[in-house]
This record gives C-alpha cells, sequence and structure tokens, in this order.
C-alpha cells in the first residue's frame, strides 16, 4: 500500500512538473542582424475583386511594396503529434517571396529546447525534418510545402498582386479566389474578408496532411489581430486547423517581421 502511495506522489508530482513546463514560454529569438533593405513600391493594380481591393488600400494604400525577401520570428503553441498537448515554442521563418522558404522552429518545455524542427522548401522541394519525430519528403509533401509558401505569405501579403505569376478571381463581396503556381501547375486558395472590417480573415486549401494521405483535407489559416509590427499592417496572430480536428493545432505570434534582406545563403542553412 505504500509503495502504491509513493508511486502515485510521483505520479501526480510529474503531471504537475510536466504542467509547469508547458505554461512557461520560451525567450524570442535575437533580432534577426541585418537591417531592412530598401523597399520600391508600385501602384495597386486594377480590376482586383472588391474585396480584395478594400483589403490592400486598407493595409498598403494605393501603392504597393515590392518585397523580395522576409524574416518573420515569434513565438508559438504547437502540436508536433495530434495525440501530444500544445508545446510552447519559437519560430523564425524565411521566404524569397513566392519561391522558397526555411522554417526553424524550436519546441520547448520549461523555456528549453526540446525538438528543434529544420523545414525548408527549397526549388519546389519540400523537406521536413522533426528532430526524433523523423523526416518527411516527396511529391505530397511539396504540394504542402508550396501551399505553406503562399499561405504564410499573409505576413507579406503584397507579393499575391506584385507576382505576375498569381492571379485573381472573385467570388462575392466578402471572398475571393488567388490562384498561386505550383511548379508547372496552379493551385487555389479561397480567402475570407471580414465583411465589417475588410480585412483578410480565413485562407482555405486542399492540402495533403501526411505522406500516406490518398485525399486532401481542408487546411485553413486564420489572420487576426490585424495590427502595426515594425511599421507595417499585419496579422499579429496566424493559427492553423485541419477541417476534421476542428480546433487549431498551431498558433503563431508574429513579433518581428524584416522585409528585403539578403537570406540567399541563410535560407539553404540549418538553425537559428
Amino acid at each position: 500500500m505504500k509503495i502504491i502511495l509513493i508511486l502515485a506522489a510521483v505520479l501526480v508530482a510529474l503531471v504537475l512538473l510536466s504542467w509547469l513546463g508547458l505554461r512557461i514560454k520560451p525567450a524570442p529569438f535575437p533580432a534577426f542582424p541585418q537591417e531592412p533593405g530598401p523597399t520600391e513600391t508600385v501602384p495597386l493594380p486594377e480590376g482586383l475583386p472588391a474585396p480584395v481591393e478594400r483589403f490592400y488600400c486598407q493595409v498598403y494604400g494605393d501603392s504597393v511594396p515590392v518585397i523580395e525577401s522576409a524574416v518573420f520570428s515569434g513565438r508559438a503553441t504547437l502540436r508536433p503529434v495530434t495525440s501530444f498537448p500544445a508545446f510552447p515554442s519559437r519560430f523564425r521563418f524565411t521566404h524569397i517571396a513566392g519561391q522558397d522558404y526555411r522554417h526553424y522552429i524550436e519546441i520547448t518545455m520549461f523555456g528549453l529546447p526540446l525538438i528543434k524542427a529544420n523545414e525548408h522548401f527549397l526549388d519546389g522541394k519540400g523537406h521536413m525534418d522533426l528532430g526524433p519525430i523523423g523526416v518527411s519528403e516527396g511529391p505530397k509533401v511539396d504540394q504542402g510545402a508550396n501551399l505553406g509558401l503562399w499561405a504564410e505569405s499573409i505576413w507579406l501579403p503584397a507579393i499575391w498582386v506584385t507576382d505576375p505569376r498569381v492571379r485573381w478571381q472573385p467570388v462575392d463581396n466578402a471572398t475571393a479566389i488567388v490562384v498561386v503556381p505550383f511548379g508547372d501547375d496552379e493551385e487555389h486558395v479561397l480567402l475570407r474578408f471580414d465583411p465589417e472590417t475588410g480585412m483578410l480573415h480565413f485562407l482555405e486549401a486542399m492540402r495533403y496532411r501526411e505522406t500516406t494521405d490518398e485525399a486532401k483535407t481542408l487546411w485553413i489559416c486564420e489572420g487576426l489581430d490585424w495590427t502595426e509590427i515594425d511599421g507595417y499592417t499585419l496579422p499579429a496572430e496566424g493559427r492553423i486547423t485541419w477541417f476534421d480536428q476542428g480546433t487549431p493545432w498551431a498558433v503563431f505570434e508574429a513579433e518581428e517581421v524584416i522585409y528585403n534582406v539578403d537570406v540567399l545563403d541563410y535560407i539553404r542553412q540549418t538553425g537559428p
């Protein structure tokens, strides 16, 4: 009986310790060690669907910045596996706009790295390295990574109107479809705008979740709390949900955004 009580006490202590470890946020990454480069602007294109034009007028006015690259950093809560609890994390995402990206994520406990994830989409090929969870590659990873590239462009939304490969299709006064390249093919992403504020709220697309999936699953990205970050109007929070799960598996809070920096070498590295 005494041993059972001791084991129960140890179990309770471990649960409480784990709960405490998941309550501690990691420190943010140090500021990215480059200053933003010069940014040119171009006129907002004519003929955009009504909710799209309204959105861009609110974010940029009648001229849009030309963004060639971006580095955005912040903190997050992530469930790396569906059955896992949400872990506090910190992230740094690097983009060559509309072309390539690299993700570096630290999933933490007690503010210390537990899993270091290195992911990239380079030259049209995706690579997901989640440390002890494993590595994923292949055509279905490529498809998901390409959608991730364009969905994460919510933190550099100018690319959706400055990249000549991107085109828009109207739906209604609060919805539009953006057609983005995927190799020699295209993908369609549905954008839903808040009818009251005019700001972008949801991005939805059909995406492969696992390399073993036969069918795609509806993938929903949510942009919240549009505010000023480093001088630009951007969503402070992004949430990602698989439709059949119903609740977000990832919540990202952007804290630093830097545009037009030299990332040609950095984007092919690993680590922070």
